[in-house]
């Protein structure tokens, strides 16, 4: 009869703990990345197209996982000329087709539902290059829908990628990104 009970008790607490374990699946079209480069003439403003996200996470432990990729070559900053250099030139796509960040830890708490804020550590992977990388985040849970808001500053050019300054026109050596991902949470 004890062992029958450990038995039921393991087997509660091991279903307790599965559920924590989540997937956020992101949905590429109600996601957003935007860009904004600062210059000497202006400020260049563009959005970068979400290509797939999937993100595995433990509300139990700071265990996260999975993977957030961006199409390179989707950059649209509203000026044609300017777009294809930078696709060229500057993130090179035809080597580079994708950007990412690849999540493996977080420190917070995730709420079950409602409003959480949290640091995301994990590897960024530009020009096939990975930085480490900590992201604020804020998530936004209602039922099975969820967000997740980042705003952080890619220091590119320390990071081997080409500044796009000319002549008099010149570029700040880092991007702000503002990242919106919008999906479903399942587990």
């Amino acid at each position: 009869m004890k062992s029958l009970a450990a038995l039921v008790l393991a087997l509660l607490s091991a279903a307790t703990l599965l559920a924590q374990h989540q997937t956020f699946a992101v949905n590429p079209d109600a996601s957003q990345v935007k860009m904004k480069l600062n210059t000497t003439h202006e400020v260049v403003n563009g959005t970068f197209h979400v290509q797939s996200g999937s993100i595995n996470f433990d509300r139990t432990h700071p265990s996260i996982s999975g993977i957030v990729v961006v199409a390179a070559g989707s950059g649209k900053t509203g000026n044609g000329s300017r777009d294809k250099k930078m696709n060229k030139e500057i993130l090179k796509v035809n080597q580079f087709a994708t950007v990412s960040f690849e999540p493996n830890a977080y420190s917070g708490t995730i709420a079950a539902s409602g409003d959480s804020t949290i640091q995301v550590s994990g590897v960024f992977t530009l020009l096939g290059t990975a930085h480490d990388l900590t992201i604020p985040m804020q998530i936004h849970i209602d039922g099975s829908r969820a967000t997740a808001k980042a705003q952080f500053v890619v220091p590119y050019v320390q990071w081997g990628v080409k500044n796009p300054s000319f002549f008099i026109w010149k570029a700040q050596n880092d991007v702000a990104i503002d990242l919106t991902l919008i999906g479903d949470i399942a587990g």
